[in-house]
């Protein structure tokens, strides 16, 4: 037992470590830089070794980018879908416009008869000083309102799309179909043509 315990005392300890954190050097004099700044400074002289040269940056800007991804079935999908309602708005909208222009044109054209009236008794000046005639003129503008035009005028070229000629008055001084009479006005609202002025033309002597 007592061998064994010498041997115990025989082995080797761990020594302390000792660190010299003197900032001057006891043998050379000189002023030791500190340990963190040797460490910085290491790192700047790596990392200045793995800087990119001019030669490697030419390199990398004269590869080709790589293409873009195709774009997803989803986001096509959905793209399909937003074209797809705006085409059903504008068609809606203009199923609307249309709808509300035939309103409007059954509607007036059952008054037609009134306006011939209003407008023969202003021919024959029996509307000028008489409340009719303020009657007269709302009626227009309220018309006028909504897009009523009043077609046929006396001197423009006959035209078959929206004149009716009634009669014919052949003239050797024309040499075109004219107007020479609106029998009686025709009326459109937009491009739906109520119905056409019933016209007297003259004509080019045969």
């Amino acid at each position: 037992m007592a061998d064994k315990g010498k041997d115990k005392d025989k082995e080797p300890k761990d020594e302390p470590v000792i660190r010299d954190k003197r900032r001057v050097d006891p043998e050379t004099g000189d002023l030791r830089e500190p340990e963190a700044k040797a460490d910085e400074q290491a790192s700047a002289e790596l990392s200045e070794g793995e800087k990119l040269t001019d030669e490697d940056l030419a390199r990398l800007l004269e590869e080709p980018v790589a293409e873009r991804e195709p774009e997803s079935d989803l986001l096509n999908d959905l793209k399909r879908v937003q074209a797809e309602y705006a085409n059903y708005r504008k068609r809606v909208e203009r199923d609307r416009a249309v709808a509300r222009e035939r309103a409007i044109a059954d509607v007036i054209s059952g008054i037609l008869p009134l306006l011939d009236d209003l407008d023969l008794a202003d021919k024959h000046g029996d509307l000028e000083g008489s409340p009719l005639e303020l009657i007269a003129q709302k009626l227009k503008v309220a018309f006028e309102k909504y897009g009523l035009e009043r077609v046929g005028e006396v001197g423009e070229p006959f035209d078959p799309n929206i004149h009716e000629a009634i009669a014919q008055l052949p003239s050797a001084d024309a040499t075109v179909e004219t107007v020479a009479d609106v029998v009686l006005p025709g009326y459109r609202i937009g491009e739906r043509l109520l119905r056409p002025a019933k016209v007297a033309v003259t004509v080019p002597a045969g």
